[in-house]
């Protein structure tokens, strides 16, 4: 791993949450502006998202355990926000990275784990959603950044499983009764297709 440069908090931050997601022995995935960094083009992120499948009973152990990789709660009342949100909201103090962990719960994000893919970056594996399954959360997100992503993590991986991605991002505009989820990101996968068809 480089000792100097603009990377190297993010780095550490990765490389001690992996350390704590397998020294809890769960399923865990680095999702957010990372994982379209490393899955599409590069862009400047200064915090972390993840995503792990962990009981609620478990969060304040998952929490205690955390601290001896170096994460701290960013809030006092942290496991009570999580009880809301789903998110437990840290940070890693050796490099002052903010860390977002997700507590999954859906069928789709526990595909997404049994999913995961494996990406080296100066020597950390780092785990990642597939590319179709990042589009996805990318596509529910929905904010200008997110379909920029999209179209970049498409960009960069050709020969996709659209027919997952028009699946779960349907099933999720419906849900969330948000059509523009769907239609703005089919727009996206139409070019896409149109796109490859001229190759």
């Amino acid at each position: 791993m480089p000792k100097t440069g603009p990377l190297v908090p993010l780095l550490d931050a990765l490389n001690d949450l992996v350390a704590w997601f397998q020294a809890a022995h769960v399923s865990g995935v680095v999702i957010g502006g990372v994982a379209a960094s490393l899955l599409g083009r590069p862009r400047v992120t200064r915090d972390v998202d993840a995503m792990v499948f962990v009981s609620e009973a478990e969060w304040a152990g998952f929490l205690s355990l955390g601290a001896q990789f170096g994460f701290v709660p960013r809030r006092a009342d942290a496991i009570e926000f999580a009880k809301t949100a789903r998110v437990l909201l840290v940070q890693h103090g050796a490099s002052g990275i903010d860390v977002d962990v997700v507590f999954g719960a859906l069928p789709f994000e526990e595909e997404a784990l049994a999913r995961a893919v494996q990406v080296e970056i100066s020597g950390i594996r780092v785990p990642l959603p597939s590319p179709e399954d990042l589009i996805i959360m990318k596509a529910v997100a929905h904010r200008p950044r997110d379909l920029a992503d999209i179209e970049s993590v498409m960009d960069a991986h050709p020969t996709l499983d659209i027919g997952r991605i028009r699946r779960w991002v349907r099933e999720f505009a419906n849900a969330l009764e948000m059509p523009d989820i769907f239609d703005d990101t089919n727009k996206i996968l139409n070019l896409h297709e149109t796109h490859k068809g001229k190759k």
